[in-house]
This record gives structure tokens, sequence and C-alpha cells, in this order.
């Protein structure tokens, strides 16, 4: 872990050698990662809003057909806690105290569950399909007086581990009804930024990994799957905000992360005719076109694709089957 940690310490000292970047550049990372964020993480939680559907509502405030009004809720509160946790970037770890925490959580839960948005459970909850038992919610107040203390101490570890460790400690706590994957995540963006770093990207494909790196984190506890899960994201935020301050994508943050259907092909070793079957079937989905009406696809589809292949040649799955298996 400690050759991840150098990773990213030399990753993050190349990106303050072109500090102080450009307002416009800034801005434009900002919105991007608005979008991200909110699509990923609501993903990771169930929320069925595509990215383009989420940058839809969030930015243009469409109502979506056939997406409930709590998955739009969701979206519009997580983009709005992120701007929340803005004003907070400048402050140092050992001022971030409850307000600030039930501030996040109240927001994400708003207008979704007013009665328990930014309080503390007063009720025993369970996780669906793991063994983890989380804490009675009588000892809730006190192990959150502990994590705040942990939180405001003295700590040498590096900043990563740090927002890391926050963001499991949190979610093992699970002290808030619902809404504790999303809140953790946010305070874990939060310790990251005021340390320079971007905010942590775990994208929707990494959901099981990610969940699963976390239960065996409490049930054995063992974090080396979760440190890597985590770092990684890290990782790849880092590297999107190098490949944009270098100057080796075009302005547009959104555009430079997207595939055409013909780089999507040489990236996967399939043929065209193969992308657009599987995109005729709806086994892929495009991302964005360009003004000109090019299709362009997230560069997630790249693993859907070898998927799709796998599950043709190693179980010889019929093209439903395929699709009801990527669905589940």
């Amino acid at each position: 872990m400690n050759d991840l940690l150098s990773k990213l310490t030399q990753k993050k000292q190349k990106l303050d050698s072109f500090r102080p970047l450009s307002l416009a550049l800034v801005n434009n990372l900002d919105e991007w990662f608005k979008v991200e964020l909110t699509y990923t993480s609501n993903a990771i939680e169930g929320n069925t809003l595509t990215r383009k559907e989420t940058a839809l509502v969030v930015e243009e405030g469409i109502t979506v057909r056939g997406k409930t009004l709590k998955e739009h809720l969701e979206a519009i509160n997580h983009a709005q806690a992120l701007d929340f946790i803005k004003d907070f970037v400048g402050k140092k770890r050992e001022d971030l105290t409850k307000r600030e925490l039930l501030g996040m959580h109240g927001l994400i839960l708003k207008k979704i569950d007013d009665d328990d948005a930014g309080k503390y459970r007063n009720v025993a909850v369970r996780i669906k399909g793991t063994d983890v038992i989380l804490p009675n919610p009588l000892k809730v107040p006190e192990l959150m007086d502990s994590f705040f203390e942990w939180l405001h101490g003295k700590n040498n570890d590096h900043p990563v581990k740090i927002a890391a460790d926050a963001h499991i400690k949190l979610v093992s706590i699970h002290p808030f009804l619902d809404g504790n994957g999303r809140t953790a995540r946010l305070l874990m963006n939060l310790l990251l930024m005021q340390k320079g770093y971007p905010p942590a990207l775990v994208r929707k494909e990494d959901r099981e990994a990610y969940i699963d790196s976390i239960q065996k984190a409490q049930l054995n506890n063992n974090f080396k799957d979760y440190y890597k899960v985590i770092y990684k994201a890290i990782d790849r935020s880092l590297d999107i905000y190098l490949d944009a301050v270098e100057g080796k994508t075009p302005t547009s943050v959104v555009q430079k992360r997207l595939l055409r259907i013909g780089e999507l092909a040489e990236e996967t070793g399939e043929t065209l005719h193969s992308i657009r079957h599987w995109l005729e079937k709806g086994l892929l989905e495009v991302a964005e076109h360009t003004r000109a009406g090019y299709q362009l696809f997230d560069r997630s589809m790249i693993e859907k694709v070898k998927e799709i292949r796998r599950l043709q040649r190693e179980e010889r799955l019929t093209i439903e089957e395929i699709k009801n298996r990527l669905e589940s």
C-alpha cells in the first residue's frame, strides 16, 4: 500500500507544479466532477439515472421521463451537498464538527426523508446480504463522539489514508437511517480536497469490488482490498486533472473521457459491426452525441464490451441472456 501512496504523492506534486490553475480550467473540472460524482455515488446506491440524465437534472433542471421523483431528488441533493462542502475546503479537518456532517446528511435526504435528514438514527439497522452487525442505535452518539475525537486528533498518516479511514469508520458506525454511503464519500472527498487532492471517483462499475472490500474490512479487519479500491479511485481523478493541465485532452473534460465508436472498437479489438449490433440490442449505451451527431461512449463501455464477448465465447449466452446478466 505504501507504494500506491507514494505514487499518489508524486502525481499530487506534479499537479501542484501547475498551480495556480486557470479559473476556466478549474470551473470546467468542477462542473464535470459535480456530475460525475453525483452520478457514480448515487448509482452505487441503486439510482438508475444515467450519466447523461444526471447531467440534465443537475445542470438543466430537466425532468427525465420514466424516472422516480426520489431519483431526481437524489441527484439534485447530492449536487447541492457537493456545493456545500466546498465552503469547508479551505479549513482543516480539525475544524469539521458534527454540525457540518449533519449538514451534509441533511442535504442528501432533503425532501426524501425530512424526518431523518441531518439526524442520527434511533433504530437498529441491518445491511442486506451481509453478516456485518452494525452498532446499537443507543451507542451511535458515543461512537460519533469518538469518531470526531479521532478526526480532530494528531495523525501522522498520509492524508489519503486519513480520508479513506474516515470513510470506512463512518460507514461502519452507520450513524444514519439512510444516506450513510453518500455522506461518508462526501466527507472523504472533503478531506482529500482540503489537502489539495481531487475527489475520489469510485465508478459504478467498481461497485461490487467497493462494497466487497468494505465488508471484508468490517468482518475480517482486512483493509488491503479497501485501500486498493479507494487509492485507485483517487489515482483515476489525479490522472483526469493531469491530463487536463498538461493539455493532452480537449478543453471539454467530458468530451476527453469519451470515445467515438471507432475508438471503442479499436480499444477492444472488436469490429464496428459488433459494436453497432450490441448497441442496437441495448447491451451498450451512448453517453453523448457531438454537434455533428457522432456517438460518444464512456470509457466504462470498454470493460462492458470485453464482458459481452467473454459471455459469448466462454458461457455461450444469447444476446437476451447477456442483457439480463449485465442488468443484474
